[in-house]
């Protein structure tokens, strides 16, 4: 029996993939309960500085990340979400760790923020290394508190960024 999956993660910009995307965002947790319907998901999309990732099995979709590449939080893992049917299987780890690689050549710190009730996105980032550094009440929705999560290899100042 086959354990591993086989995948791959690409760069996208095609508007059809990031439609596909924001469908998979609104029909899932934490989405769902902080009451983001499909057009919200799908603004997430929009914007300077951000980088959208998908990570494909056979020639499904089976989630994406969307980074933040700048301004103070450079390094934000914005979005990060694997479908249902897809989940359990060690795509999120290797997502995760694609984004910290990515990330890494511009920054120290990898930040995300996760819903206190999303406990086991919660638990998935702190075995990932990811330690608290804040919550940020109401941030999203009234009466939800996001947690602010940092994963650091050092402080920024003296950072030696790869350069292309």
């Amino acid at each position: 029996m086959k354990n591993k999956e086989e995948f791959l993660i690409s760069i996208t910009t095609d508007s059809d993939k990031y439609a596909f995307c924001a469908r998979m965002m609104s029909v899932t947790d934490p989405w769902i309960t902080l009451g983001m319907n499909y057009e919200q998901c799908l603004s997430a999309f929009t914007g300077s500085c951000k980088e959208i990732y998908i990570i494909e099995t056979g020639n499904d979709i089976a989630g994406f990340v969307i980074l933040q590449t700048c301004g103070t939080f450079s390094g934000y893992i914005q979005t990060i979400c694997i479908d249902e049917a897809h989940r359990g299987k060690g795509l999120g780890k290797k997502l995760l760790a694609f984004c910290e690689e990515r990330i890494h050549k511009f920054s120290p710190n990898v930040f995300i923020c996760v819903s206190s009730f999303n406990k086991g996105a919660i638990k998935l980032y702190y075995e990932f290394g990811f330690r608290l550094i804040g919550e940020l009440d109401n941030f999203v929705k009234e009466g939800f508190t996001e947690l602010l999560l940092r994963k650091t290899i050092g402080p920024r100042v003296g950072y030696r960024m790869e350069v292309k």
